[in-house]
């Protein structure tokens, strides 16, 4: 999966001010990744604000990206569930054809064992007719896949050929690209760390912070990918304020309320989300103006 290494984004789902789907913005958005060095596309994962989007909306955004993108870069679909049959269902009968590789997330809410996890992942490995990347993010599943589930499971099935992980420790990182095999992908879930995940050995990054500054970030991922340090942190440090940022009152408010300064969309979130207040917002647009000069 040599082109799944390096910055994938995790893409936003632009809402018009009706709250409907923004088509033109979406567009507008896949053409700013392609433009501005992106590896890879993620597409309807949490950043899209998949669980607020209907089937029909889902199957609109994945026409747009893949019509938008006409082949240019390779498109990972999101494609995860607390309920494992939902998520096998969904991988025997969707096209997958546009896609590299599906994002699957860790059961939430259920609060699975480790036994659950590694049972509910050889569902949608036996399942899946592309390859899976596993993801990782207890922050929001409640849940933590241990490096033991994550190996066993990529021994185990030769179509999990990687991790989002997305636990924010390095140290569970570092016991990952430890123990896993040469060909299997560590890729950061967390922006902050995206850099020392990849100096230690990681895959590089899918992110949030990337789509809305694509060029700074994935070239600091392509320095660290070379080992250049000293120019990779450089480029880090210029963005870690803009990481707390757009995090600082939830995902995707925060990159939304950068895309809104670019021009590219709106920054309409779905409720139960709602938008950045003013004195971020504000802090926002002045970083996206000075880095933008």
């Amino acid at each position: 999966m040599q082109s799944l290494i390096g910055t994938g984004v995790a893409l936003v789902t632009p809402f018009k001010k009706d709250f409907s789907v923004d088509v033109d913005a979406l567009q507008r958005i896949v053409r700013f990744q392609i433009d501005n060095g992106i590896d890879y596309l993620v597409v309807l994962g949490t950043t899209g604000e998949s669980a607020t989007l209907s089937k029909a909306e889902k199957e609109l955004v994945i026409q747009t990206v893949v019509e938008t993108n006409n082949g240019q870069l390779p498109l990972v679909l999101g494609v995860g569930s607390f309920n494992t049959a939902d998520v096998v269902e969904e991988l025997k009968t969707r096209d997958l054809s546009a896609f590299a590789a599906v994002l699957s997330v860790s059961p939430y809410y259920n609060k699975p064992t480790q036994e659950g996890i590694y049972q509910h992942f050889k569902a949608v490995a036996e399942a899946s007719p592309v390859p899976v990347i596993l993801y990782n993010v207890p922050g929001r599943t409640a849940s933590n896949m241990a490096p033991s589930t994550v190996l066993r499971l990529a021994k185990d099935f030769k179509n999990i050929v990687g991790i989002k992980e997305a636990a924010g420790d390095i140290v569970q990182a570092m016991k990952l690209i430890q123990g896993k095999s040469k060909d299997f992908l560590v890729i950061s879930g967390d922006d902050m760390i995206t850099l020392p995940m990849v100096l230690a050995g990681g895959s590089g990054v899918i992110s949030v912070i990337a789509e809305g500054f694509p060029r700074q970030f994935s070239d600091m991922v392509r320095l660290g990918l070379q080992r250049k340090v000293d120019e990779a942190y450089a480029l880090h440090y210029v963005l870690a304020d803009s990481i707390d940022m757009i995090f600082e009152q939830g995902n995707p408010a925060g990159i939304k309320e950068v895309f809104k300064t670019l021009g590219l969309s709106e920054n309409t979130v779905r409720l139960p989300l709602v938008n950045v207040d003013e004195n971020l917002a504000g802090r926002l647009r002045d970083f996206t103006n000075k880095l933008s000069v």
